[in-house]
């Protein structure tokens, strides 16, 4: 189905309600520490000029900027920025954050030395667009790095559970930017090398499963909306459904939810 004219202006705003339903910032702190990893396992030098695609809170960001690097962080939903500015603020970061859709991004040709998106412009319903923004704004040698969830990994299997109940739009599956073939596929044409490598994030929370599929629809956008979508019924279905996913992958024996949830980091160096 095509997403172009109205359906895709429609459909943007409905992707920008959703990520800026309840507070992500509740959600990416238990990432905020495999970003740091993540960040840590790119060249990024003093002086280097980053942007962070989708950078939600500033999980990648503000690392990225203690390197001594000039970052600027991109983002569609303002409210998350806002979070992002605060907590760049309190950490002593010099970021800059800005609004801005990762399709269109507000950035000259070859701007950047690093272009990064961490488990943020995957979501954008257009991928050749996202592809070719992230390589046209990065610099001739320059490096762009993604962290993607996979099909296979838990976060896959979240979102393939509440898609069987509530069907998503009619866009790629961004889980597609997850799988191997499809990444060299898609930033193949404009860069020289694309390293891929499986990752994980080890998600640890203070609750057992039941309380952390609440957590889920009480702070994060999409699983709000998904569950906003169904009868009282359906929520229950899913709500159940959910919170035996994470009992089937929970390693905690101590009333907490522990699950290493897989996704995949690429480094590709732009030609």
């Amino acid at each position: 189905m095509s997403t172009s004219g109205p359906d895709l202006t429609q459909l943007k705003s409905r992707m920008k309600a959703t990520w800026m339903a309840g507070d992500f910032g509740q959600i990416a702190q238990y990432s905020a520490a495999e970003a740091e990893n993540f960040v840590s396992r790119i060249p990024i030098w003093a002086d280097a000029k980053v942007l962070d695609v989708a950078c939600g809170t500033g999980n990648t960001a503000i690392p990225a900027a203690k390197t001594g690097a000039s970052v600027t962080g991109v983002d569609i939903a303002p409210n998350l920025l806002e979070q992002a500015r605060k907590r760049a603020s309190s950490d002593a970061a010099k970021v800059r954050f800005e609004e801005g859709d990762a399709e269109d991004l507000p950035y000259a040709d070859a701007s950047f030395d690093v272009v990064l998106t961490m488990f943020g412009a995957m979501f954008a319903p257009r991928p050749e667009k996202v592809a070719a923004e992230l390589i046209r704004v990065c610099k001739p040698g320059g490096l762009i790095a993604m962290a993607n969830w996979t099909p296979q990994g838990f976060v896959g299997k979240t979102f393939e559970t509440t898609a069987k109940l509530v069907p998503p739009p009619p866009v790629p599956p961004p889980l597609l930017w997850g799988d191997e073939s499809i990444v060299r596929q898609r930033l193949g044409q404009g860069t020289k090398q694309v390293h891929c490598k499986r990752q994980n994030v080890q998600f640890a929370y203070p609750f057992p499963p039941k309380e952390t599929v609440e957590f889920f629809r009480r702070y994060f956008g999409p699983t709000q909306m998904a569950f906003s979508r169904l009868d009282e019924t359906g929520q229950q279905s899913l709500a159940e459904q959910l919170e035996t996913l994470w009992k089937e992958h929970n390693t905690d024996n101590n009333g907490g939810t522990a699950v290493a949830a897989e996704y995949l980091e690429v480094q590709a160096f732009r030609a």
